[in-house]
């Protein structure tokens, strides 16, 4: 069988799967969202990350001491105060409807007084940002590897009108087999067939018609796995710049160069991928993300084989235990505050995606 009727036996078999996921998903996503864990539930053990949100903590379920898993605890007020809610309930509902391979997905999901628990399984060979910079960059087929996982999570998500929006290595964790997880799905929105105006995602990701206002819709995706592959091959975004302003103005511009090293076919795919212009940018024509899967740079991958996990990949994360936090940075300890009542109970009552 040809590379060609390979990669259209697996087109075929794929969207099948697609239109079953979508049933699925359509129908979880209309269910109430019900409380399925109290925090009595869990043993806290350490802090595996901080942000603005909150934080994340690997726990053990209560009789589960061989399942490790990472409670991402948000404090209600700070949604409230950053002005969150909407995105918030957002990645909550999705968390728990997204199911596919590549996507993190919430298992256990309570409120109480203060804050907002969701729970997740625990990656533990950490993100995909502390690789890179620990090996300056990946080899190309390394970076094929990882690229197909996104192509098909990002067909996923599209196909059920989502656009995801903060594409990052900082996003992706990886596992103890050496597989992807993108997490991360406060900035996901459902726009089916409509455009979005909405200005956010990570600055060096930004696609040119998010920073120029134009309204866009699942493209801008597509010019992010752009930028993510020419970070993992070259250890370094194509577009860089201290000052924001400088830094969008080189993105709208849509002008950089592709390292020595990277090999031809890739730089063709640079060059047609990170494409100002979208009647012209690979994801987003007629062909779809065929055209990038097709591409030549990615000439013999198997996505079937990759999808099914069945590739053996070249880099596989090397933990001494299920528990191991190497590749997650120190923090001090989690302390869990109390109010005597539950603060703003009304806002975070419905919890549907608006």
């Amino acid at each position: 069988m040809s590379i060609d009727e390979k990669l259209q036996k697996h087109l075929t078999s794929f969207e099948m799967y697609l239109k079953k996921a979508k049933r699925e998903f359509e129908a979880r996503i209309k269910e109430e969202l019900k409380e399925n864990a109290s925090l009595e539930d869990f043993k806290l053990m350490k802090t595996l990350g901080t942000g603005s949100f909150g934080r994340v903590v690997l726990c053990q379920y209560k009789d589960s001491v061989k399942k490790l898993l990472a409670m991402k605890i948000m404090e209600k007020v700070n949604i409230i105060r950053t002005k969150q809610l909407v995105h918030t309930i957002s990645e909550i509902r999705f968390l728990d409807a997204l199911k596919f391979p590549f996507v993190i997905q919430m298992e256990y999901f309570f409120k109480n007084n203060v804050y907002l628990f969701l729970v997740m399984p625990f990656i533990n060979g950490g993100e995909m940002f502390y690789h890179l910079r620990s090996n300056k960059k990946f080899d190309e087929n390394l970076c094929k590897f990882y690229t197909a996982q996104v192509i098909l999570s990002f067909e996923y998500i599209h196909y059920l009108g989502i656009v995801y929006r903060d594409l990052k290595p900082e996003n992706i964790l990886i596992d103890d087999e050496g597989y992807l997880k993108i997490t991360d799905l406060g900035f996901c929105k459902k726009i089916d067939n409509q455009r979005t105006y909405t200005l956010c995602g990570t600055p060096e990701y930004l696609a040119p018609e998010i920073i120029l206002s134009q309204g866009y819709t699942f493209t801008v995706d597509w010019w992010s796995l752009g930028i993510l592959i020419y970070e993992m091959a070259a250890g370094f975004p194509p577009f860089f710049a201290r000052d924001h302003m400088k830094l969008y103005e080189k993105i709208v511009a849509g002008k950089f160069a592709c390292p020595p090293h990277f090999s031809k076919p890739l730089k063709d795919l640079m060059v047609n991928i990170l494409q100002v212009d979208r009647s012209k940018r690979y994801g987003g024509l007629k062909g779809g993300s065929k055209d990038i899967k097709s591409h030549e740079w990615l000439k013999g991958t198997d996505f079937d084989q990759i999808f099914s996990r069945k590739v053996k990949p070249s880099f596989v994360p090397v933990l001494d235990n299920q528990g191991d936090t190497k590749f997650f940075d120190s923090y001090g300890e989690t302390h869990i505050r109390e109010a005597s009542f539950n603060e703003y109970e009304e806002e975070f009552k419905d919890m549907s995606l608006k």
